[in-house]
């Protein structure tokens, strides 16, 4: 077995855990037992009472390896990591996404509508209602002893948070696992106690979480890849596609930390295929021997299209428990399977899901199963069950065989089933892949031979070099939609009072027209045979653009907004108004007022910045000098508005209800001869007008 990173429990007996400091990491720690009466079982559940009934029962069910996929080896202990990902019963009601919920690519996208779902997301911060799916990484061990029913037993430790964090879940469990069959269910109080003492997690950046005497350093995704529910951070427009990242160590998507090249080395060759199709979203599944292995091949491929989030529903491991199972075994043939990638080891899986158009066999049963599996950037372990001895000659156009090809045409022919009987390494699917192999990168690929340790330290260059490829693929394919997403700024002596320009709408037909008559640029065009317009037709159309392409629409509207708030900040008031016109220093105000009234309903809400004081103060002052250069009988029209009036007071003093000296001088002059301070004027209007006309009405008109 690996050796776990040094640990060792502090003797502070006193830990207290801060449940919610908790949530921002995890929701719970669960001991899972395999009963042999009674099934799957949750022994242990800190804190308690998490879940409901069915949401422990879908963890419990998702905790174990399916029979049909337990390693015969008869060693003593076998441990192993894995995690799955299941959708909370809470929010079932929700459902799937249908294909008719899919917005068709001539529509225009309404922004409005994404900023909603920003703050739904952001309300849910402190809660968990809004969260629609539940990660579970799971420290599985397999004790073999022939004095027991059923030649021995098993038992999972599971951290369940709604954060697909693993490059810190994993080494965590490495932790947290063998400390629990060390000293019990005490390890479960002792790891949370320490987890509520991290600091909050900040998305794309590399953290140093201390656990015990241990220190964890870890490079957390991006808040831009992580799904919807989750993505409740600030999000820089600077930081999402489609431009190229200027620094290459901060990861660009989840799952950054997979082993693309140790997962797919058999395989190598139809990664561009597999990029393509998780682009457009095409339901794929993943067969793998072990759950380590198919797990670890949907977050590779999730990564895989980095730095765009991946919309499609992805179950790194999927058993027949599942409540979505039900739904997806009904559909018939000819019926539109749902856009998932599902990673099983189930062999019924291919019979009772024949009709999921896209098929791929990953990992190989002769692994060396007892070690734990763990990735991690700078980590020499790796997830084992790995082909062994796959050199990267195989690999060369030119060593295919008049044998190879006859295997492959029979492979062909015999379809997926032919896994019943043995397990290759292989994809079945039809559809013909626009991006050709970049054989370049194939032969930079290192071949370590045989050494165990050189070739694991191999990998973690391998990896990095097809992640770089791809990431910089992506990008490029994404660029052609930068134009829709430029922040515009204020330049030098225009006003940045009024409101920015709005981002040019997006119509899927001009696009694709546009795109047709340019071309897609050097790099892609290299890459791409001549019917490329088509992925780019099927992007548009799949589940992956519209939530990307809004998401980024909001967050770069935000940033105009920031930019123009800041010049709002810096601009000379007194300079500006003496290049105006009357009506722009009559559109000025109103526009002030505007934002004025904004940043005091964002401070209501509770939403308001740090410098809401100095805005404000930097406002208010600016509307009481356009204010002074109108003309009078203009004042005593707005100032008919009590709001208004309020809005024209000294903050310093607005309690007592007294005007700054600039304004408390001005009079409301009604008819030569008579005036009333302003003050009594916006309390009581109505009063002043009839008195100073000694009851004539008609005079109010002059002032609506």
């Amino acid at each position: 077995m690996s050796r776990s990173p040094s640990f060792s429990v502090k003797q502070e007996l006193s830990l207290k855990t801060d449940l919610e400091s908790l949530q921002q990491w995890a929701v719970a720690f669960c001991i899972i037992r395999f009963d042999l009466e009674q099934g799957q079982l949750i022994e242990e559940c800190y804190p308690p009472d998490s879940f409901s009934n069915e949401e422990e029962l879908d963890v419990a069910f998702s905790s174990f390896p399916d029979s049909v996929s337990q390693n015969q080896n008869r060693s003593s202990i076998h441990d192993c990591i894995f995690f799955f990902r299941i959708r909370r019963r809470k929010n079932s009601e929700q459902g799937n996404v249908t294909s008719s919920e899919i917005v068709g690519i001539d529509d225009e996208v309404s922004s409005k509508s994404m900023k909603g779902k920003v703050i739904n997301r952001r309300k849910n911060r402190n809660g968990t209602k809004g969260m629609e799916y539940l990660y579970g990484f799971v420290f599985n061990r397999q004790r073999h002893d022939e004095r027991l029913k059923r030649g021995g037993e098993q038992k999972s430790v599971v951290i369940l948070s709604h954060n697909p964090y693993s490059s810190v879940f994993r080494p965590l469990l490495q932790i947290m696992g063998p400390l629990y069959f060390d000293i019990g269910k005490k390890a479960l109080e002792y790891i949370a106690s320490y987890v509520s003492m991290w600091p909050t997690p900040v998305p794309g950046k590399q953290m140093e979480l201390h656990i015990g005497n241990a220190m964890l350093k870890v490079s957390l995704p991006p808040a831009h890849s992580l799904p919807f529910e989750i993505g409740i951070f600030e999000e820089s427009a600077s930081a999402m596609a489609p431009f190229l990242p200027s620094n290459q160590s901060i990861p660009q998507g989840l799952f950054h930390d997979s082993d693309i090249f140790g997962t797919f080395r058999g395989i190598l060759l139809q990664l561009w295929l597999l990029w393509e199709l998780m682009l457009i979203g095409e339901p794929i599944l993943i067969i793998g021997p072990t759950p380590p292995q198919c797990c670890e091949a949907v977050a590779s491929l999730v990564s895989l299209v980095a730095p765009l989030p991946c919309s499609v529903d992805f179950r790194p491991y999927f058993t027949i428990h599942d409540p979505d199972f039900k739904h997806l075994n009904s559909l018939r043939e000819g019926d539109m399977f749902p856009p998932m990638v599902l990673g099983v080891t189930n062999l019924f899986f291919l019979k009772a899901l024949c009709n999921i158009p896209h098929i791929v066999s990953v990992g190989s049963p002769a692994s060396n199963s007892n070690q734990v599996a763990f990735a991690s950037r700078s980590s020499a372990s790796r997830i084992p069950g790995r082909p062994e001895g796959f050199g990267l000659q195989q690999l060369s156009l030119k060593k295919f065989s008049p044998s190879s090809l006859l295997s492959a045409v029979k492979l062909r022919r015999d379809g997926p089933l032919c896994l019943m009987t043995e397990h290759k390494e292989a994809i079945w699917s039809t559809y013909v892949a626009t991006t050709k192999p970049d054989t370049s990168i194939l032969n930079r690929l290192i071949d370590a031979g045989i050494s165990p340790r050189v070739e694991e330290s191999m990998s973690v260059v391998n990896n990095e070099i097809l992640r770089r490829h791809f990431l910089e693929l992506t990008t490029n394919f994404l660029a052609p939609f930068g134009p829709y997403f430029r922040a515009s700024t204020p330049s030098e002596g225009f006003l940045p009072f009024i409101d920015p320009p709005p981002l040019p709408p997006f119509n899927g037909e001009e696009f694709l027209a546009n795109l047709s008559a340019r071309g897609v640029g050097k790099f892609l065009s290299k890459r791409m045979k001549s019917n490329w317009l088509d992925l780019y037709k099927r992007f548009l159309k799949g589940p992956n653009f519209m939530p990307w392409f809004q998401r980024r629409r909001t967050v770069v509207e935000q940033e105009q907004h920031r930019l123009w708030r800041q010049a709002r900040m810096k601009a000379d008031i007194q300079l500006l108004i003496s290049k105006m016109s009357e009506l722009e220093i009559v559109d000025s105000f109103n526009s002030i007022e505007r934002h004025l009234q904004g940043e005091i309903l964002m401070e209501k809400s509770g939403r308001a910045g740090v410098d809401f004081a100095e805005t404000c103060q930097k406002l208010k002052n600016d509307l009481q000098a356009v204010f002074s250069v109108l003309p009078e009988d203009m004042q005593q029209l707005l100032l008919m508005n009590p709001e208004r009036a309020t809005l024209l007071q000294c903050p310093s003093v607005t309690g007592l209800g007294i005007l700054s000296p600039s304004v408390s001088s001005w009079c409301v002059r009604i008819k030569d001869g008579h005036s009333l301070p302003i003050l009594d004027h916006f309390c009581n209007p109505a009063r002043c007008i009839f008195q100073t006309f000694g009851g004539d009405w008609s005079a109010s008109r002059y002032f609506y």
